[in-house]
């Protein structure tokens, strides 16, 4: 069977033809190995942090199956949610129900309808999960209120010791204190830490991938698609796929990818990311109650305020995912005119606060960014991806 673009190159499902396998810096050791030793450790809790869109689902896929993976979100949980309502419902089980007998009373015709209720119980669900051979995937952890968080954890802490496995995934600056810091779990956890791809392991998605379609990509041009991917996966594996979409669009028949091709690749790659209305928030900036902001020129004329010049700083080249106080300051500074007044650190490290408050005060798809510590960090690729292509800037 002829393969097709869409077979080979899979940004949201698991890529069968170009699944990359890499290893640890610190171990040496493949993450598959990692992962599977890590839950064949019975009573210890996994904990598997990497940045956002890095691969951590589709290697908990590769290593567990389809078949034997539970998959819940940390947005899926509010205070009052039931962790193991949840647990439940996420393997198909009902936790709780009615069920009717009917009964015919003796020596009689008469007939009567019996209801009873039914709750299943957390040793009842573990038996099930270990029966079956599941293992809990809770991403995105951090996304669960902070009380709850802890409730989790000692919840895991007492399913893990009967035999029940999960693995908690979470992000790197947010590696989470209800887990990793859990003096409770101590001596408990299995600690697997994914480390940002590098350019060259990028670059073999390309070229295993637009080999098995018999099109030629030269060396230089799938190093820059890698270095525009931002370290993720998922977003080379949308590039390439759009690239190819062009290929075959174009009607020439083309099997070799030009360098002219690859911005028009970039913007169009962005076409399904749902980040305007992120963007336009980020740069009104809070609520000013009537008051004007103060504005800066810039080289090219124009006038900002302070959240329009933070995002456009992000989105300056070269494209990274944590930035230093000093690297904000130093990218806006260049962005403008000499003679230009210049915000003080002051107001920028308030702004920065002021900025993620804001963001975090929204739906999930809001949370982007994160200014902890003297540090910003780009939580989403793709949100960068699409500040440096989606027409934004």
């Amino acid at each position: 069977m002829e393969l097709r673009a869409e077979d080979v190159f899979r940004p949201g499902a698991f890529p069968e033809y170009t699944y990359i396998s890499r290893k640890s810096s610190i171990s040496n050791l493949p993450y598959e190995f990692r992962l599977m030793q890590a839950i064949k450790v019975s009573g210890f809790l996994t904990s598997l942090v990497g940045p956002s869109k890095m691969g951590k689902t589709i290697l908990c896929e590769k290593v567990i199956g389809f078949e034997h993976i539970v998959e819940i979100s940390g947005a899926d949980f509010d205070e009052d949610t039931d962790f193991w309502k949840l647990v439940s419902a996420k393997a198909g089980l009902a936790y709780e129900g009615q069920f009717a007998s009917e009964k015919q009373i003796h020596s009689t015709n008469d007939k009567y309808t019996k209801k009873e209720t039914f709750s299943l119980t957390k040793d009842k669900i573990i038996e099930y999960y270990k029966e079956n051979d599941l293992v809990l995937v809770i991403d995105d952890f951090h996304y669960a209120p902070g009380g709850k968080r802890m409730q989790i954890a000692q919840q895991l802490k007492d399913a893990i010791r009967r035999g029940f496995k999960a693995i908690v995934v979470s992000l790197p600056h947010r590696a989470d204190e209800a887990i990793r810091q859990n003096a409770d779990l101590s001596g408990r956890l299995s600690l697997i830490n994914m480390e940002p791809w590098e350019v060259d392991d990028l670059k073999e998605i390309a070229k295993l991938g637009f080999g098995k379609l018999n099109i030629s990509i030269e060396d230089s041009i799938a190093t820059q698609i890698a270095v525009e991917s931002l370290s993720s996966p998922q977003l080379m594996q949308y590039i390439c796929l759009n690239i190819c979409t062009m290929l075959e669009m174009s009607g020439e028949g083309s099997r070799h990818i030009r360098q002219e091709i690859l911005e028009t690749a970039y913007h169009y790659t962005t076409a399904n990311f749902e980040y305007q209305d992120v963007v336009s928030l980020m740069q009104k900036g809070p609520n000013t109650r009537g008051k004007s902001r103060n504005t800066f020129q810039t080289v090219n004329g124009q006038e900002h305020d302070i959240y329009e010049l933070i995002v456009k700083s992000i989105a300056e080249n070269p494209p990274i995912m944590k930035l230093e106080f000093e690297d904000v300051k130093e990218r806006i500074y260049r962005l403008l005119a000499n003679d230009s007044k210049k915000p003080s650190p002051q107001m920028l490290r308030e702004s920065l606060a002021k900025l993620k408050e804001l963001l975090y005060g929204r739906e999930d798809i809001f949370k982007v960014l994160d200014w902890k510590e003297g540090s910003l960090y780009i939580l989403d690729p793709l949100f960068l991806f699409y500040l440096r292509w989606g027409g934004a800037r």
